[in-house]
């Protein structure tokens, strides 16, 4: 078996990549700069490097010609996220894998893409981001119809890795404050990186495993208290996660722009629960365990 895997230097592309490299698959691996670190760290374990573009439909197509899986993760433009972008992507990324007689397509989206977010309360009133879940869902549904003999549609929910370094959602919390505005008893989802690579290449090697199915994924549903927690635990610092209200997380450095998702989170959660992806036998890393990987 061999396997086109895009974004292949990023988080979730390069977990892939690794997990299937790791399982004796072949991979190809599509790079934008394949002199990069990350990109020869890749052809040093083994992969294909292939320049293309997810906007540039012709690449993509050359580099899916002779591979029998694809890992899809389009992504939006950053400069625009209102933009059309991510749909577009996913479409030339779906269309050139259905050209090029590709049998197997796992794909990347969100915890509660779909049902879950059109179903929840505040957004027929219009409350939340419809761009956002709505790009994620018409790509899903493209994996879903484009007529794979093989597909499986992967929801992660909040990456552990968020917490490495600056997010939007953390902002930067080397200080020992992490500044959120999530509730006292909103209580997250987490999954790290590594673990959806791995849902990824079993998906990949057991066909029949995860076929034709919707995948949420978690391996922890904590406070952010509980991970302030685990953090002074493991780091021997004293982390805190104060209560604030989404506002006063923006007076003391919260993004404006992630308000609506913190409320949102606050009043309708995120489906994925750690016990969905141990009924399908998928490994999945619980915080502390990945807290220690990552910060001992």
């Amino acid at each position: 078996m061999a396997v086109l895997v895009i974004g292949a230097t990023g988080k979730q592309g390069g977990a892939t990549a690794r997990a299937l490299l790791d399982k004796g698959v072949a991979v190809r691996a599509l790079v934008r700069d394949p002199g990069a670190d990350s990109a020869q760290a890749l052809r040093d374990r083994g992969a294909e490097l292939v320049t293309g573009d997810l906007d540039d439909a012709e690449s993509l197509f050359a580099a899916a010609d002779g591979m029998d899986g694809l890992f899809s993760i389009p992504y939006p433009d950053v400069t625009n996220m209102q933009g059309d972008a991510e749909v577009t992507r996913g479409r030339n990324v779906v269309e050139a894998a259905r050209r090029a007689g590709v049998s197997h397509v796992v794909h990347s989206s969100v915890s509660g893409a779909g049902d879950f977010h059109r179903n929840q309360p505040g957004w027929a009133e219009g409350r939340w981001d419809r761009h956002y879940w709505e790009s994620k869902a018409t790509i899903d549904e493209m994996v879903r119809s484009g007529g794979f003999a093989h597909w499986t549609v992967l929801k992660p929910s909040t990456f552990m890795e968020n917490l490495v370094g600056w997010s939007y959602l953390f902002g930067d919390w080397s200080s020992g404050t992490i500044i959120t505005g999530f509730a006292a008893d909103t209580r997250m989802p987490w999954i790290a990186v590594d673990d959806i690579g791995e849902a990824a290449a079993i998906a990949f090697t057991n066909p029949g495993k995860l076929d034709g199915q919707d995948v949420e994924l978690a391996g922890d549903l904590l406070t952010m208290t509980e991970v302030a927690a685990i953090l002074s635990e493991v780091t021997g610092r004293a982390i805190t996660a104060p209560v604030l209200t989404p506002q006063e997380a923006v007076e003391r450095g919260l993004l404006p722009a992630m308000v609506k998702a913190v409320e949102q989170i606050n009043e309708n959660g995120s489906p994925a629960r750690p016990e969905m992806a141990r009924a399908l036998g998928l490994p999945t890393t619980d915080f502390r365990t990945w807290a220690r990987r990552t910060f001992s």
